[in-house]
């Protein structure tokens, strides 16, 4: 690593969802920011807050393509992938494309510049697991030729490859294992169940629920899961380890509860279960509470209302444009 009295840090994908966040993390912690990003899911909405900041640097560019970025650097994290599955199902190919060439062209660009990398890797690992809570020595039970595949392969590659120049080269690596995390900036119809939900209840929509609503998954505010990979990147740890709130609920109880908080008259409507759409979702958090002493702290109740709140002020907006 570098190692300059103000850390120079690259986030790919700065753009998108959780990338701008962490960008808003580096920045409060002292870093210089250069975000790359090709908005083919981001979306300069999300960063347009930091224009004029002195400390913050935007390159639109797809990262699949060569990197080339003159500064010295600290850290590269690589954030850049379609992450919804109306985007991995819409975009297959940029999906594992980014998760190979976008990877790989990442690594090279933290080897070439001794900076520490860190990879966003997902729950979607796992798969539908036969094994619940999902620890980290969990292999998964993927099937790599269904249509969620190329989003799973993609991350699956993306840890190997990660792995591969932490061994071979030195590369100072880290991987995070994202579980369901949720809060403003979120892309209203990104196809994941809180913006689904929660823009059909301030719609007064029924609620869509797949299969019969007992599938679980765990949700996890975005100040917490951000503040677990800055921690992480801090770390002296090289293997995988998941971020996430343990705190498990089934989709039908989520869908309740949306209802309850919103106060909408909306009704719960049933449709046909995706093809591998997991039955169980729980991280457990032994590895996270134990290398980098983090936990979830945000309740449930203030993070969705939280998050409530920023739909309907975007919702209000779009209504004025």
């Amino acid at each position: 690593m570098a190692g300059h009295s103000q850390p120079v840090t690259v986030v790919t994908g700065g753009a998108g969802f959780l990338g701008s966040h962490l960008t808003d993390r580096l920045l409060k912690e002292g870093h210089r920011v250069i975000a790359i990003d090709n908005l083919i899911t981001g979306h300069l909405t999300n960063i347009e807050h930091l224009a004029g900041n002195e400390n913050y640097r935007f390159i639109k560019q797809d990262v699949t393509q060569y990197l080339y970025v003159p500064d010295e650097i600290d850290f590269v994290f690589h954030f850049a992938s379609p992450a919804s599955p109306i985007d991995y199902l819409e975009l297959p190919i940029p999906t594992l494309k980014v998760g190979a060439l976008g990877t790989h062209n990442a690594l090279g660009l933290a080897k070439a510049k001794k900076a520490t990398f860190l990879l966003a890797s997902t729950s979607e690992c796992y798969g539908d697991p036969l094994v619940h809570p999902q620890r980290e020595d969990y292999w998964g039970n993927v099937n790599p030729i269904g249509p969620r595949g190329v989003y799973d392969e993609a991350k699956r590659f993306a840890e190997a490859i990660t792995m591969a120049y932490h061994r071979y080269h030195g590369i100072d690596t880290k991987i995070v294992r994202i579980f369901n995390t949720y809060g403003p900036r979120m892309r209203l119809r990104d196809g994941r169940v809180v913006p689904a939900f929660i823009g059909q209840a301030l719609a007064e929509m029924p609620l869509t629920i797949f299969g019969d609503g007992s599938q679980t998954r765990s949700f996890c505010y975005v100040s917490d899961l951000i503040d677990g990979i800055f921690r992480l990147s801090q770390a002296d740890f090289h293997e995988p380890v998941n971020i996430g709130n343990p705190r498990e609920m089934t989709i039908k109880q989520f869908a309740e509860e949306i209802i309850r908080i919103t106060g909408t008259k909306s009704s719960i409507e049933y449709r046909d279960l995706p093809v591998d759409d997991p039955k169980v979702r729980q991280p457990d958090i032994g590895r996270a509470r134990k290398i980098l002493q983090w936990e979830p702290k945000v309740q449930f109740e203030e993070g969705i209302t939280t998050t409530i709140d920023y739909f309907r002020q975007w919702l209000a907006r779009a209504k004025q444009r």
